[in-house]
């Protein structure tokens, strides 16, 4: 194949981002609880537990459906996700229009997040291979979209609930979500057999370390110790985080005294640094490696949530609260690149979509504790230290993860110079 008719991977990577910018807008769901509640007299409780579905259903489509994205590709991926999703949207519609919260619950909750869960792993497994030199920028920025999405969709949505009402705001999201999804979808594939960067191979003979441990199978990644370390790393990074996440506002007003309006705002500011962190950790695990990158990710988070339930200044809990978003935005823009460091990329869809079962338990949970602590303590603070151990856990298992890689390596080393 001549290089001119190779697909530019930067419009591969744009378009990775429209389809994480539309199915990362489950994050703005809120919008849609107060108005809801207040149409049908449904509680916060019932109209919460639509999102808590679709993430559910996020993991759940991930984890078994990694194979169909591996078998049918990108853009058949892509564009299933988008029929999902826009359904399960603009369906939604239909649920507020006969004011049935199961209905919701289908439409939203079940159809929308198997949308998620495609649409999530589909672009950022594409992207891995198609940025084997730049893996860590590649799936950052995807990854970035998904979680700079609510920040986009928050005030339209705001505005289109305002002014044409909830069930027609589903519609008109579901429709236009749809449409750029299946748009981005269309421009998707993987690279070429065989291809590669210019001057990668060259820079890839250069250092052996850059060289991908393996090329698995999904079904042989589960064999590995290695898989259930960055299970567990993921899986405590995200409980920890969301845990601090879903109580960020209480937390302020508790530990400094933080107005409900400021603390709202805070909030919705720490969004940014999720975003920022995302892009940001995933582009220096190109240059510092990928373990290193959870090295820093757990050091960091030991010290900051040991600090943040002592601290009494609100310029040092702020710090404190961004850096942790970050971290924990980051640790899932990482992840990608890091399964294709230790298992190639033959089925990097599939063993990614495994991995992010972690994030559906964490999103369990993560607030259940944090609300338990609460709860039992009178305090959010409380959890942090707990919180604080977990991390130090998260860090042994970081350093057994690089321990055994460099075992990996060796032997793989000796194999080659025997051969």
């Amino acid at each position: 194949m001549s290089k001119r008719k190779f697909k530019n991977r930067w419009l591969i990577a744009l378009s990775a981002v429209g389809i994480h910018l539309s199915i990362g807008s489950v994050y703005a769901w809120s919008n849609f609880t107060v108005p809801l509640s207040d149409q049908f007299g449904w509680t916060a409780s019932q109209v919460q537990f639509t999102f808590s579905l679709a993430i559910l259903f996020l993991g759940l489509s991930a984890a078994f459906l990694g194979w169909f994205v591996e078998k049918h590709g990108p853009r058949v991926a892509g564009i299933t996700a988008a029929i999902f999703f826009g359904i399960g949207v603009a369906g939604s519609g239909i649920a507020v229009n006969v004011g049935s919260l199961w209905l919701l619950y289908i439409f939203y909750g079940v159809l929308g997040g198997i949308g998620l869960g495609i649409g999530y792993i589909a672009p950022v497994s594409t992207l891995v291979k198609w940025f084997p030199d730049k893996r860590g920028l590649a799936t950052g920025m995807a990854i970035m979209g998904f979680g700079f999405a609510a920040a986009i969709a928050s005030p339209v949505m705001d505005a289109l609930i305002s002014s044409m009402g909830i069930a027609a705001t589903f519609n008109i999201l579901g429709i236009s979500y749809f449409i750029v999804m299946i748009a981005s979808s269309l421009y998707m594939s993987r690279p070429p057999e065989g291809w590669k960067p210019d001057k990668y191979d060259e820079e890839a003979k250069e250092d052996s370390s850059q060289k991908d441990l393996a090329n698995m199978r999904a079904k042989d990644s589960l064999k590995t110790k290695r898989f259930y370390y960055l299970w567990i790393m993921l899986f405590i990074n995200v409980t920890c985080g969301i845990a601090v996440i879903s109580a960020a506002k209480p937390l302020a007003e508790e530990s400094i005294g933080m107005s409900t309006a400021a603390a709202a705002s805070l909030v919705g500011i720490m969004g940014i640094f999720n975003g920022l962190g995302r892009i940001g950790w995933a582009s220096a695990s190109d240059y510092i490696g990928r373990g290193n990158t959870y090295l820093a990710f757990f050091v960091l988070q030991i010290f900051l949530f040991l600090v943040l339930p002592w601290t009494a200044s609100m310029a040092i809990f702020v710090v404190c609260l961004a850096v942790i978003y970050t971290c924990y935005g980051g640790g899932f823009a990482s992840m990608p690149a890091y399964i294709g460091d230790l298992f190639g990329t033959k089925e990097l869809g599939a063993i990614h979509g495994y991995i992010l079962t972690a994030w559906a338990a964490a999103g369990l949970v993560g607030p259940i504790f944090a609300a338990w602590m609460k709860d039992t303590t009178g305090s959010y603070e409380n959890s942090l230290i707990y919180f604080a151990g977990l991390f130090i856990v998260a860090l042994i298992i970081s350093i057994l993860t690089k321990l055994d890689v460099k075992q990996k390596r060796r032997e793989m080393n000796q194999e080659e110079k025997s051969a």
